[in-house]
């Protein structure tokens, strides 16, 4: 079960992280600015369908993190605030250098029937530009 106001301070913490006010987050996240009110006060507890809102418009949050406190508060191979803010604004994207390369064999995948959720692109400067399905 969630402590309410342990949560309460991990939802400040993402605030502040993102330099966030409680609507802002709100409108980001797909709720009513006083679900959030009534959570930072004690007054709701998080519901699941709440908790999964963050956790996909924050994907590099760590939801064990953010469900009990325990873990690293982003997931380690999204570690750096900057990239979820600076991707590129650009439609088209620079091609990377690396594809250039002519000497790196291509894997043989086979997917069947599997559908690709979210392809996410990494620059050298430190950005990255996310395509959804």
């Amino acid at each position: 079960m969630i402590n309410n106001l342990e949560f309460t301070s991990r939802l400040k913490k993402i605030l502040t992280h993102y330099s966030l006010s409680a609507s802002a987050f709100a409108e980001k996240v797909g709720v009513q600015r006083s679900s959030i009110s009534h959570l930072l006060s004690g007054r709701n507890k998080p519901s699941l369908d709440f908790v999964m809102k963050i956790s996909n418009a924050f994907p590099e949050l760590n939801l064990y993190w953010l469900l009990n406190g325990k873990g690293d508060f982003l997931q380690s191979h999204i570690q750096a605030k900057t990239l979820f803010e600076a991707a590129p604004k650009s439609e088209t994207p620079p091609a990377p250098s690396s594809l250039e390369n002519k000497d790196t064999p291509t894997p043989s995948v086979n997917f069947k029937d599997e559908t690709i959720e979210r392809i996410v692109i990494f620059y050298k400067n430190g950005t990255f530009k996310n395509f959804k399905n």
